[in-house]
């Protein structure tokens, strides 16, 4: 396979960031997360923290207003009104995330890059995965900081690409870490392009 791009999607305490950091290595190719947020920011001239937190989970004015609209207490037009007023940038993140990838040699981690991007010439897609209890003891907080972490991703898939459910089919490789170590991961996924 010929690949000049590699997309990254991980779930929070499985080591995706330094896979896609020996990935790029490896591969000589650029590392990319962060910097989509502030291109997209640097764009629409506001800051990184406004972009970013168009990839969190809905905000608690978001949520109130939509349990009101649900509960009857507001009109239906109500909530589509308020969330109008709350600026949106998810176009504005996956039309950074595509001008990236158009520049060839380039890992992208996060940002659900996969989906996007997914029957472009040259890409591989991987998912970078643990068990929860793998990664809860990877990361301070445990296993609420894994379950709140999964519910954003579920959140953000469905927000910015209308995923309802993440599929083994949405990448070309699924890399599970209980039992890998970084390297072994890395070798495993240039195995598999070749490299």
């Amino acid at each position: 396979m010929q690949c000049n791009l590699v997309t990254i999607s991980r779930t929070a305490g499985a080591g995706g960031d330094d896979l896609g950091a020996s990935l790029a290595s490896a591969l000589g190719f650029q590392y990319v997360d962060k910097e989509i947020i502030d291109m997209a920011a640097q764009r629409e001239g506001v800051s990184a923290a406004v972009v970013a937190h168009a990839e969190e989970r809905k905000s608690l004015l978001e949520r109130i207003l939509e349990n009101l609209a649900r509960s009857g207490f507001a009109s239906p037009e109500a909530p589509a009104v308020a969330m109008e007023a709350i600026p949106d940038y998810e176009h504005v993140v996956v039309d950074v995330i595509r001008e990236v990838a158009a520049r060839g040699k380039v890992v992208i981690v996060a940002h659900g890059a996969s989906i996007p991007l997914a029957g472009t010439q040259g890409l591989f897609r991987v998912m970078v995965t643990a068990s929860p209890n793998t990664r809860a003891a990877r990361m301070p907080g445990g296993q609420k900081a894994v379950s709140d972490s999964d519910k954003s991703r579920a959140d953000f898939l469905q927000r910015f690409y209308h995923v309802d459910h993440e599929l083994p089919t949405h990448y070309d490789l699924v890399v599970n870490t209980d039992v890998l170590s970084n390297a072994q991961a890395t070798a495993a996924v240039l195995g598999a392009i070749g490299a």
